[in-house]
């Protein structure tokens, strides 16, 4: 009987504590995060399955290298298309979090009302016996969001592009492996992200294909709404420096991540899912018009860049610049960078 109501009392923490979360912003935007990483999952499953089937038709003369290749990078690119079409809503649904939050219409987790239950000595003996610290090799899932703005002649100053209104957004699942087995400082992050760029051009303008070039043209209407949109998935790799001190327990060390403060260092490289072009304004006789137009824009397929963050426990400040230009072959190249705060979850 004693255990059962140590069992029970362990339960109602928890549970006090879950209903709790979900009312915080870390709470919401975890339970976001769960649905995607479960989207995410199910169609890296998918995509395995297919690439194993593209190598035995490979392994049995059906198809040569480099058909293999352009095959298996199709099939990556549909999976990536279908990830973006099933967590766009979801998309929304984090916009309007993130929204609040910054309205003040949602806290974060106030740990200062935190419910405490004390348990007997039997309840923590046998909480040590199953619990050793993390595993060496522990996952996350990432979801950032902030600014996004173009560097023209190495300055970002008098853009072409609304500073508040660019945004970016970026989810995915990332592998964090203890780099040394006796010291808890050094860490190699390493995953896979859905990133979203979307540019506001100022001034009525919108982007117009010309030739190889892609220009920035003014509208003979007024525009509502012009955004531009760029989505890649990315590989990122990281140097983390985890401060996170060790722990000793029972005479040995007790490793955890994630409980100090954090530094990044890397980068990332990918291909371009897609552009999308969306326009919003009233027609000659005063109806809503919504215009997007799908193409390539002379947009560069492949992207890489520089990434580092910086902060503590699961938040951080995260800022990104792609090294390779927008534009393939625009006379003046612009390059993306990104500023806004960076979410990893254990």
């Amino acid at each position: 009987m004693r255990n059962f109501k140590i069992y029970l009392a362990a339960f109602v923490c928890l549970f006090a504590n879950q209903i709790k979360a979900q009312e915080t912003f870390e709470g919401k935007a975890k339970e976001i995060a769960s649905r995607i990483e479960n989207i995410v999952k199910e169609e890296k499953k998918e995509l395995k399955a297919e690439v194993e089937t593209v190598n035995d038709e490979l392994n049995q003369g059906k198809l040569t290298n480099e058909q293999a290749e352009e095959k298996k990078k199709a099939l990556a690119e549909a999976r990536a298309k279908i990830i973006e079409e099933k967590v766009t809503k979801l998309e929304e649904e984090l916009h309007v979090l993130v929204q609040e939050k910054v309205d003040g219409k949602i806290k974060s987790i106030d740990t200062s009302q935190t419910i405490t239950i004390h348990f007997s000595k039997d309840y923590f003996a046998h909480h040590k016996k199953c619990s050793s610290g993390e595993k060496r090799t522990t996952s996350q899932f990432v979801f950032a969001f902030g600014v996004n703005n173009l560097v023209t002649d190495m300055q970002v100053a008098n853009s072409d592009f609304k500073y508040w209104k660019s945004h970016f957004y970026e989810w995915g699942v990332t592998g964090n492996t203890r780099i040394l087995k006796d010291d808890n400082l050094l860490h190699f992050k390493y995953g896979m992200s859905l990133m979203y760029n979307n540019l506001r051009p100022t001034d009525d303008r919108y982007f117009v294909k010309n030739g190889l070039q892609t220009d920035l043209v003014t509208s003979t209407v007024h525009l509502e709404e012009s955004r531009f949109r760029n989505v890649y998935v990315m590989v990122p790799l990281h140097l983390e420096f985890d401060f996170t001190k060790k722990e000793i327990r029972d005479g040995g060390d007790y490793f955890r991540t994630h409980k100090s403060a954090r530094i990044g260092i890397g980068g990332y490289a990918g291909f371009r899912v897609k552009s999308k072009q969306i326009l919003c304004f009233d027609d000659a006789v005063g109806n809503d018009v919504e215009q997007k137009t799908k193409g390539n824009y002379n947009v560069n397929d492949f992207n890489y860049g520089l990434s580092t963050y910086v902060g503590y426990k699961a938040t951080s400040l995260y800022l990104k610049y792609d090294l390779q230009p927008l534009f393939e072959k625009n006379p003046v190249d612009q390059n993306n960078i990104s500023l806004g705060l960076r979410f990893d979850f254990n």
